[in-house]
C-alpha cells in the first residue's frame, strides 16, 4: 500500500510538472531583466482571467517582500463578492527560477506543487507588470496604482492577444482606492 501511494505522489508530480512546460506553439518570452527589490511591493490587480480563488474580487493586491534565502514572500488580498466583502488573505512562497533575468519564477500555494509565473511586461520605471503563464490559461495585468489609462490597458490586453491568450477571458478586476 506504501508502494502504491509513493507511486501515485510521483505520477501526480510529473503530470503537474508536465503542466508547466511550454505548450500551444511558441515559447512565451519573459522581461529581459527584473531588479527584484524594485519589482517588491504592492500590486494592484487591474486585470487577469482569474483562478477559481480570484471570482468574485474586489481590491484585489498581491505584495511581494524578498526574503534572505532568496525566496519570495507573497500576500494576496481581496474582499470577495463586493467592497465590503470578506477579506480573504493568500501566503503563495515565491521561487526565481531563473537568477539571469529574475523574470522566470514558480509561485508555491499548497506543498509541493508549483506553478509557472513569467514576468512577460514591466513599463520601465516598474509601474506596470504583467505576469503570464505558458499554459496561457491565467494572467494578470497589475500596476502600482489602482487604475491605469484605457490606452495602456488596451496595448497590453492586444500584447496578451500576440502571445497566444483568448483576450476575451479578461475580466477587470473592480478596484477602490485604499483597497
Amino acid at each position: 500500500m506504501k508502494r502504491l501511494s509513493a507511486l501515485l505522489l510521483i505520477t501526480l508530480v510529473l503530470a503537474l510538472a508536465s503542466g508547466c512546460t511550454e505548450e500551444g506553439g511558441a515559447p512565451m518570452d519573459t522581461v529581459k531583466q527584473v531588479d527584484l527589490e524594485r519589482f517588491m511591493g504592492k500590486w494592484y490587480v487591474i486585470a487577469n482571467i482569474p483562478t477559481f480563488v480570484e471570482k468574485g474580487a474586489y481590491n484585489a493586491v498581491e505584495s511581494y517582500a524578498l526574503n534572505p534565502d532568496g525566496t519570495i514572500a507573497t500576500t494576496f488580498t481581496f474582499n470577495k463578492d463586493g467592497f465590503d466583502g470578506p477579506l480573504k488573505t493568500h501566503n503563495p512562497k515565491g521561487f526565481v527560477r531563473d537568477t539571469d533575468t529574475n523574470a522566470l519564477w514558480w509561485m508555491q500555494f499548497i506543498w509541493p506543487f508549483k506553478a509557472d509565473f513569467r514576468i512577460v511586461w514591466l513599463e520601465p520605471d516598474y509601474s506596470i507588470t504583467v505576469i503570464g503563464r505558458a499554459k496561457r490559461d491565467y494572467v494578470w495585468i497589475m500596476a502600482r496604482a489602482p487604475e491605469i489609462p484605457q490606452a495602456k490597458y488596451d496595448e497590453i490586453v492586444a500584447f496578451l492577444g500576440g502571445l497566444g491568450y483568448d483576450t476575451s477571458k479578461i475580466e477587470k478586476v473592480p478596484q477602490r482606492s485604499g483597497g
